[in-house]
Formats: C-alpha cells, sequence, structure tokens
C-alpha cells in the first residue's frame, strides 16, 4: 500500500457498537458513535453543478451524506424528513448553504400521498425545476420471529418504503427532463434477506423490481432509473431497529472488509449515479455493502 491509497479495512470504525436504543425516528444526536456523513472528508468537482436535487430521508445518515456530497458537487438540494426531525434537517440544510447552495427542508411524512406529492411541487417552485430525485426513505424494525410480527407496525414498513417512494416518483416522473435521474436507496436485504427484516426486505425486493421497470419506460424519454443497494451502514435508523446489545456489537463485522459502513462511504455512489459519468447506466443496483454480495 502506498501513501495515497486507504486500507478499506480500518477506514472507519472497526469494532461493532455499543449497547443503545432510541424511538423512531432515530436521531443523529442520540447515536454513539455520531456517523460520518462526509461532513469534514467529502470534496466536490462540480460534477452536478447547477443541478436541482430532492432527497427524501435527506435529515441523516445515508440522505445526509448524499445531501452533503450534492451540495458541494453544485447541486441545489432540498431534503424531506420527519417533523421530528427537524434539529438534524436544520443541520444538514447549514451544511448545504455552507456549501454556496439553496438548501429547503420538507417536513411531513412521505405515507401521506398528499405530502409525498406536494414535495415535488415545492421542490420545482424553490429551485426553478428538479433534475435528480434520491427516494431514500425508508422504516425498519426488529421481529423476533414470523409468527410476532405486528400488522400496524408491518404496514408502516411497506406504506414508508414503498407507497412513499411510488407517490414522489409518480408526481415527479412526467415533467423530468433529459438527463434526470432517480435513484432508490434499496438494500442487500432485497438478495440477502434477513428473517428478523422480512417485512422490510419484501420492500427492498420490490424496489428492485420498481427501479427495473421504471427505467424501461424512462429510456427513451433520456432518464436514468437506478438503486444503491447499501450493506449495514451505522446510521440513526439501526438504534432505533430494536436490536439488542449483542446484535449491535456484531453489526458490520460479517461482511468481507470487516466492519460496519459509514454514510460519508456511500456519497459517491450517488454522486455518480446523479451525474453525466453514468450516462450509460440505467435500470442498475450499485451495491455499496462491504464486499456482501448481490
Amino acid at each position: 500500500m502506498t501513501d495515497n491509497t486507504t486500507d478499506p479495512r480500518d477506514a472507519h470504525r472497526e469494532e461493532g457498537f455499543p449497547g443503545q436504543e432510541q424511538a423512531q425516528p432515530g436521531t443523529n444526536d442520540r447515536t454513539d458513535p455520531t456517523p460520518d456523513h462526509g461532513e469534514d472528508s467529502y470534496q466536490g468537482h462540480g460534477r452536478l453543478e447547477g443541478r436541482r436535487a430532492l432527497i427524501t430521508g435527506g435529515d441523516s445518515g445515508i440522505g445526509r451524506a448524499a445531501a452533503i456530497a450534492f451540495a458541494r458537487e453544485g447541486a441545489d438540494v432540498a431534503i424531506v424528513h420527519l417533523p421530528e426531525e427537524q434539529a438534524d434537517a436544520d443541520e444538514t440544510v447549514r451544511l448545504i448553504r455552507e456549501a454556496g447552495r439553496e438548501g429547503l427542508s420538507l417536513a411531513g411524512d412521505v405515507r401521506d400521498e398528499g405530502f409525498a406529492t406536494d414535495i415535488v411541487a415545492q421542490t420545482r417552485s424553490a429551485f426553478g425545476g428538479l433534475d435528480v430525485l434520491v427516494l431514500n426513505a425508508g422504516y425498519q424494525h426488529d421481529i423476533e420471529d414470523f409468527a410476532s410480527l405486528d400488522t400496524e407496525r408491518m404496514r408502516r414498513v411497506f406504506q414508508t418504503n414503498l407507497e412513499g417512494m411510488v407517490f414522489t416518483a409518480r408526481a415527479a416522473f412526467p415533467d423530468l427532463g433529459a438527463g434526470a435521474s432517480i435513484i432508490v436507496t434499496a438494500s442487500v436485504q432485497a438478495y440477502n434477506p434477513s428473517p428478523g427484516l422480512i417485512d422490510y426486505a419484501m420492500t427492498k425486493a420490490a424496489q428492485v423490481a420498481f427501479v427495473q421497470a421504471l427505467a424501461e419506460e424512462a429510456g427513451p424519454r433520456g432518464i436514468r432509473v437506478n438503486a444503491v443497494a447499501p450493506g449495514p451502514i451505522w446510521t440513526p435508523l439501526i438504534p432505533a431497529t430494536g436490536w439488542d446489545e449483542e446484535k449491535l456489537a456484531e453489526f458490520g463485522q460479517d461482511t468481507p472488509i470487516g466492519r460496519a459502513g459509514q454514510p460519508a462511504e456511500l456519497a459517491g455512489a450517488y454522486v455518480y449515479l446523479a451525474s453525466d459519468e453514468s450516462s450509460y447506466t440505467s435500470g442498475a443496483v450499485l451495491p455499496v455493502a462491504g464486499g456482501k454480495h448481490l
């Protein structure tokens, strides 16, 4: 290894994480250790100069990392978040504006069809258009066994991960122009589902089908549709999932690289799929999973 390369095994925290618990939705200030969203490390190169982006679930975790990267690459960014996540959203908007771009915070629940639709119009009104749509909002919870799967919590998973995604994409799609990009945050769970996340894994598999089907329709209009499939990434969603101390201590240790990932390590994937560098990439699922395969 030369001085210009990084060993991925120790690029971030190598060990597991301490026992902790949060109510949904998780927040950044209660997550120990604080996730790395690229606040101090991501450097832009103008790859998204002048573009307008909307990111659901953009207040923390993967969504914040994408928002920071997009802004530093030259894009104006609107982020969608739950009202309870306003403090995290305010910090993300601050980071967007610190990069010299316009930032917009939209508080609400994408399970609400009216809200999930209206955020598209609000973004277009604020920025004069929409070029990049990142459908990242997600919900998961631990299930002890299949027989104990709670109907209302299952519905929340389906409504957040699928209905909210469709509502927003459907609202945006008719007016997207050639060169626009839709990016869905799927998961390795779509391909290697865990029993304790069965309903979540089902939604992630459905998201892959959504991406592949919509890419077929969007291609003739010059619109690309892709997904990023994260592996175990340390975000506020993890301590809010309901896992015990042992599970958190082992989180991410089973990857070939040997550790969990940080949100900052996904930023480049979203920038690539949003930029002209991926002009011939559509209907693809890009894994960022520490070596776990799809």
